[in-house]
């Protein structure tokens, strides 16, 4: 959620910026509303004085016998005004917050400005395509050929959208996410965490998804004798890891946080069809290790790079060819400030795939969750900053891996830093 102090004071840079994101910023309508805010504010205030000064007269004069009811009169009208003003202006700050929460978060000063994709900036290329001398297959004609992706069978146990594995595609499937992991603790310093993939409506709130995206949530209800609970299934491990600081004010010198999850993600939008998104491309269901970082707000940008540095790790280590993307203004999430998208190379496709998001959020989310540090310099409570990155999407990770290690007798070699102790020392896939 934007600073609405802030907003208040910068109606039309704000404006500006949003434009850029293509978001209408109403300032006519959002102007309006602040008149009554500030309207019934005084009124509220000032009728709150009233009552005061009335309360003092009232015990003075009942003491005397003198003019007692008049005085008692009077308070009791201004109660009721004051709890009528009170009742406006609650009002009207509701239709503010509402109105609030669907404006998107303000684009970095260094994000190229643009409506589309085509206005992204390549900041970085590593690794070579591989030149094949044999005819190249698809991910999917190769993990069909393993019998190792079944699309048959999880159409029939849930429909489309969805995946089975099995054998060695299985394998590699559970030894990414591990590999993955171990990088991220053992290297990074990030924590490992074990979250829930059902949280409550107050943590989906919270990092952005709602209530914008609720057409691409899943949500389910979970009933008591008191009252019925909505739930929603995680798009993103992100969720549940952001909220894990909802309503706290931290000490600095635990600052900054790092947590890392592999979790499945669950996203109800519409599936694209399409050579780009068919297979493990975009699906309802899949898996993806998160990395994320909560740090004070001016070590946020630098924090950026390095956390995507992180996730290039991965790609490196598993000699995967990819691109840095930097996002323009208009390409960037509603949560997003600044964002760095990873494409892995598909040499099926002749083309560079997104496998990786790496986003500045600012305290667009801390706002949402009451999230603070306080700052001994200072003396006040601070929002925080968060940041949130692929690290990386194992399904993507996984169809990369089979197109990019087939070999021209048909088989899948297993990248190196797998083969032990995650592949079992199977060099081949089986």
């Amino acid at each position: 959620m934007l600073n609405y102090t802030l907003l208040k004071k910068k109606y039309f840079f704000f404006k500006k910026k949003l434009e850029y994101k293509n978001f209408f910023l109403d300032v006519k309508k959002l102007q309006k509303l602040e008149k009554k805010r500030k309207k019934y504010q005084i009124l509220s205030e000032k009728t709150q004085e009233q009552r005061k000064k009335l309360s003092k007269y009232l015990i003075y004069y009942k003491n005397l016998y003198f003019n007692y009811e008049f005085i008692l009169n009077k308070l009791i009208f201004f109660k009721k005004l004051s709890q009528k003003f009170n009742k406006k202006l609650k009002n009207i700050q509701i239709k503010i917050y509402n109105f609030l929460i669907y404006i998107p978060n303000i684009p970095d000063n260094d994000v190229p400005i643009g409506k589309f994709p085509k206005n992204n900036q390549k900041i970085y290329q590593w690794g070579s395509p591989k030149k094949f001398n044999f005819l190249i297959k698809d991910y999917i004609s190769l993990g069909q050929q393993l019998k190792g992706l079944d699309w048959s069978s999880s159409s029939l146990i849930s429909g489309s959208g969805f995946v089975v594995m099995n054998g060695s595609i299985a394998l590699l499937h559970r030894a990414l996410g591990q590999f993955m992991l171990d990088i991220h603790t053992k290297v990074h310093g990030y924590v490992e965490t074990y979250i829930p993939n059902l949280v409550n409506e107050k943590s989906i709130f919270g990092t952005g998804q709602l209530p914008k995206f609720k057409n691409e949530l899943f949500h389910t209800f979970l009933k008591n004798e008191k009252k019925k609970n909505k739930y929603f299934l995680i798009p993103t491990s992100e969720v549940p890891l952001t909220n894990l600081i909802r309503n706290t004010i931290l000490k600095e010198n635990i600052l900054p946080l790092k947590f890392t999850a592999l979790s499945s993600c669950f996203r109800a939008e519409n599936l694209a069809y399409g050579k780009k998104n068919r297979g493990l491309i975009r699906n309802y269901q899949f898996e993806k290790v998160e990395i994320i970082q909560i740090v004070k707000p001016e070590n946020s940008h630098k924090t950026l790079e390095i956390l995507t540095m992180h996730a290039e790790k991965i790609l490196k280590l598993l000699k995967l060819p990819y691109q840095k993307i930097l996002l323009c203004t208009g390409d960037l999430g509603f949560a997003s400030q600044k964002t760095y998208d990873l494409e892995v190379w598909f040499p099926s496709q002749n083309t560079y795939l997104e496998i990786s998001s790496c986003s500045l959020m600012g305290d667009f989310q801390t706002r949402r969750i009451n999230s603070r540090y306080y700052d001994k310099k200072f003396k006040k409570n601070i929002f925080l900053h968060t940041l949130n990155g692929s690290g990386l999407a194992l399904g993507r990770t996984l169809a990369a891996i089979l197109e990019n290690y087939q070999c021209s007798n048909g088989r899948i070699k297993v990248p190196k830093i797998l083969q032990t102790p995650y592949m079992h020392g199977m060099t081949f896939l089986e």
